[in-house]
C-alpha cells in the first residue's frame, strides 16, 4: 500500500471515529436505571437540620447533585442496603463525588438523634449527611416527595419498626427532581447514572 493510501486510510479512520462520537450517542441515547422525571420547575424545598445542627435546605447544595433518601437508623435491611449502594457508587466516582451530596432524612426522629444519625450515615460515606427535624417538619418533607412512612408495633413493648417508601430521588444541579431509583438498583447502575448527570 502506498504512503498516499495509508495517509488517506488514516484520515478516514480518524474522521469516522470522530463522527461516531458525535452521532452514536444521538442514535443510541443513554438509558437511565430509574424513573426519569421531566420536571421544568424546581423540586419542593425542605427545611430541616443536619446531624451537625446546620439548617438544611436544597438551596444550600445548589450546583451539586442532591440525593434524597428517607429512612431510619434502626432499619434492619432496606436502608443499610440502599445506603451501602450509594456509598460504593460515590467511591466509584472518585473526585467527581465532591459534586454529589447524599441526604438521609430520618422518618424516626424520636430515636434518631443527631449523634446517632452522624454515626450511621458516615459509616457508609464520610460526606453523607443525616437529616432530622420535628415530626411535623419531617411529615411535611415526606409529603412533598410522596414518601409514605408509618410506625409498626411489635410484640415487644416500646419496640417498633417503620414501614416506609424505599425509593431514592436525585435532584440535579439546577434544583430539579430528575430521577427516582427503585430499591434494588445496583452500584454500577447508580454510578453510571451519576456520571451521566454530572457531564
Amino acid at each position: 500500500m502506498s504512503k498516499k493510501n495509508i495517509l488517506l486510510l488514516s484520515i478516514g479512520v480518524f474522521l469516522g471515529a470522530g463522527l461516531a462520537g458525535i452521532f452514536l450517542p444521538r442514535l443510541f441515547p443513554y438509558s437511565f436505571h430509574g424513573m426519569i422525571i421531566q420536571a421544568p420547575e424546581t423540586a419542593p424545598e425542605i427545611s430541616l437540620t443536619d446531624h451537625s445542627g446546620q439548617p438544611t435546605t436544597l438551596k444550600r447544595f445548589q450546583g451539586k447533585l442532591v440525593i434524597l433518601y428517607f429512612g431510619y437508623t434502626s432499619c434492619p435491611d432496606v436502608c443499610p442496603a440502599s445506603m451501602g449502594v450509594l456509598g460504593q457508587a460515590l467511591e466509584a466516582l472518585g473526585e467527581k463525588a465532591e459534586e454529589v451530596q447524599v441526604l438521609f432524612i430520618t422518618v424516626d426522629p424520636a430515636r434518631d438523634t443527631p449523634a446517632r444519625l452522624a454515626d450511621y450515615v458516615t459509616h457508609f460515606h464520610p460526606t453523607f449527611l443525616g437529616v432530622t427535624g420535628t415530626p411535623d417538619e419531617i411529615a411535611q418533607a415526606a409529603a412533598l416527595y410522596g414518601i409514605y412512612y408509618e410506625a409498626q408495633p411489635t410484640e415487644v413493648e416500646d419496640i417498633y419498626w417503620m414501614d416506609h417508601t424505599a425509593s431514592t430521588m436525585v435532584i440535579d444541579q439546577k434544583g430539579r427532581l430528575k430521577l427516582v431509583w427503585p430499591f434494588g438498583v445496583t452500584v454500577e447502575d447508580v454510578a453510571a447514572d451519576l456520571r451521566m448527570l454530572l457531564k
